[in-house]
């Protein structure tokens, strides 16, 4: 059974804000549906940008299988450090799953996916600003 450590957030996300037992929960049961063995989840700070959880959750990649988020807009906001991400986990052959988008990234192919769905999210909000 494929081991995935939870990584959720304790601030608001694109405009979202979720309490973290309730990501927790959501966590749990998206591991229990597919068969993961679901590892208590680091909780990001607090601080505008901080992603030092995620770096600790990083650094334990030779011991688990991946990392499960609560929602793929947890990832950092800026490309490149998501990028860098990306390449840090799938160039170790692990996964990164999206538990509300119900998503599981695992190659180039899915990278790509996610992408565009994040670029768009992130972009939406200034585009309707502008009517």
């Amino acid at each position: 059974m494929k081991k995935l450590r939870g990584y959720i957030f304790s601030r608001p996300f694109l405009g979202e804000r979720v309490p973290q037992h309730i990501q927790n929960l959501v966590l749990r049961e998206y591991c229990s549906r597919k068969k993961l063995q679901f590892l208590l989840s680091f909780v990001e700070y607090r601080f505008e940008n901080s992603s030092l959880m995620l770096e600790k959750v990083l650094n334990e990649l030779n011991r688990i299988d991946g990392i499960i988020f609560y929602s793929l807009f947890q990832m950092p906001q800026d490309d490149k450090e998501r990028k860098v991400i990306y390449k840090k986990i799938l160039g170790k052959k692990k996964e990164i799953h999206f538990a509300v988008e119900e998503i599981k990234m695992k190659d180039a192919e899915s990278v790509e996916f996610v992408e565009n769905i994040f670029l768009i999210k992130k972009t939406l909000p200034n585009c309707l600003s502008k009517f």
